[in-house]
């Protein structure tokens, strides 16, 4: 018999509003290699499951119990997932297959209660002697979907397609000059109009004798791609986020610089360029971090004059106005040896763990003229080893008036939930929202899903059991 869903809701009268969690019941993961949340389609949380020779959809109901499951049939000679493309109506599967030696790929869409209602082949690959590693980019209206792989470390294979027609619309092979994928790639974007980037950094290294700079690489399906240098002007990149602008027709980038020692962030830069405007002419612009921010934000760990470590780019936010909100986290891992005092003769008593600590989040709000505009650091201290840092950091819940940063006080199983809410002038609240003492989970916020204006699905995961938890505000 299965065991009976329990729901409950959690009333707090301080700063924090009323939440209500609605937990489902467990799924083993034994045999899962995989897991994604869908979202909401018909009323129903959906979650695909991937076990490499079975692939299922689960749904549950406004209650969290289990409705059905049902699998899925796709080609049977070896399908791989490559990802799957929710819209609020359907669901795409994009996967690979073998096929007299010839590799292609498919689009399956699904209805909300995953009945197939459109099957097509979007790419004969061809014969080829190596296995590609894929990689898919989707566009912000969900439409086009930039498909690629590489080909001897420097040549990219480019695809862009239309999902609501699954058709393609171009594809492209890109071969920049001097080029290793390992050394130079950064990022690739596509847009709503199918006009795909790709971004290596070259020359990102300390040398006297050459400077950093950025190589866009711009393709719309039509003539030879626009290739353009954007120098950083002897600066170094050390962590950065490109996004389309759509609204506003351009790329935007935000990032962190270093300067002397490639080790240390000493501020922070805005970029946006478009590549098919007639100008075409880059902006840049950097600002170097003032000591009272970095002190705030390091607190015991700051040095005068000496900038910032161990941070990254999590993401940007576009604003309307071309501009946008660059976040970031502190965040190092370290790996050390370990010995015990009992040994056998097969083992050296000798293992490496690695530590994960998720710290400070930073959230620059830049205008598109590059000046800031307001900053706020959250405090937060999250510690684990041996786990892959999958409990830690946080999950960003958009609102059109404010962010809410929601994640772990702690990483252990009686914890307690925590938010930070900003609004549009930086000013934030931190609220607890609820403790998970005799609750039996563990929260993976970074693998959390937005499912409405007020909800949002967080797995939790513990001794290989899954459980979905809704939170509605």
């Amino acid at each position: 018999m299965k065991k009976f869903l329990f729901l409950f809701a959690l009333l707090y009268s301080c700063l924090a509003p009323a939440q209500i969690l609605t937990v489902s019941e467990e799924i083993p993961l034994n045999a899962d290699v995989n897991y994604d949340v869908i979202g909401n389609l018909g009323n129903h949380i959906l979650l695909f499951r991937d076990s490499k020779t079975e692939f299922k959809i689960t749904a549950f109901n406004p209650q969290m119990r289990e409705s059905w499951t049902k699998e899925l049939v796709l080609d049977r000679r070896l399908p791989k997932v490559l990802g799957l493309l929710p819209t609020q109506e359907d669901f795409t599967l994009i996967y690979s297959f073998r096929e007299k030696g010839n590799t292609l790929i498919k689009a399956h869409r699904y209805d909300p209660a995953a009945n197939l209602v459109d099957s097509s082949l979007l790419v004969n690959l061809g014969y080829l002697f190596f296995t590609p590693r894929f990689e898919l980019v989707r566009s912000e209206d969900r439409s086009k979907l930039l498909l690629y792989y590489l080909e001897n470390q420097d040549i990219i294979h480019a695809f862009v397609f239309d999902l609501p027609t699954q058709s393609l619309l171009w594809e492209r092979n890109i071969a920049p000059e001097d080029f290793l994928y390992g050394r130079d790639f950064a990022q690739a974007v596509v847009d709503n109009r199918g006009e795909a980037s790709f971004i290596l950094e070259k020359d990102n290294f300390r040398s006297r004798n050459k400077q950093a700079y950025f190589q866009v690489y711009s393709y719309n399906g039509n003539g030879e791609p626009v290739a353009k240098n954007i120098a950083l002007e002897g600066r170094l990149i050390y962590d950065m986020h490109f996004e389309a602008d759509n609204l506003n027709n351009q790329l935007v980038a935000a990032g962190l610089f270093a300067e002397d020692n490639p080790e240390r962030v000493m501020g922070y830069f805005y970029l946006r360029y478009q590549p098919y405007a007639a100008a075409n002419v880059p902006f840049v612009a950097y600002t170097r971090f003032e000591e009272a921010f970095l002190l705030n934000l390091q607190t015991k760990d700051y040095r005068e004059g000496k900038g910032l470590n161990d941070a990254r780019v999590n993401e940007i936010v576009l604003r309307r106005d071309g501009g946008v909100l660059l976040v970031g986290e502190r965040s190092r891992e370290i790996q050390r040896r370990t010995g015990t005092a009992t040994r056998v003769y097969y083992d050296d008593g000798i293992r490496n763990l690695v530590d994960y600590y998720f710290e400070e989040v930073f959230v620059l709000s830049i205008h598109p003229d590059g000046l800031l505009h307001w900053q706020t650091i959250m405090h937060k201290k999250q510690y684990s080893q041996d786990d892959g840092g999958m409990f830690s950091s946080y999950f960003l819940f958009e609102t059109p008036g404010r962010l809410r940063f929601l994640f772990n006080d702690e990483v252990r199983v009686e914890n307690t939930v925590s938010e930070y809410v900003i609004n549009g002038l930086g000013e934030y609240d931190r609220n607890s929202l609820f403790s998970t003492v005799n609750l039996d989970l563990r929260l993976r916020f970074r693998s959390a899903v937005q499912t409405g204006a007020n909800t949002l699905v967080v797995p939790s995961e513990r001794k290989n059991r899954l459980k979905l938890v809704r939170i509605t505000y």
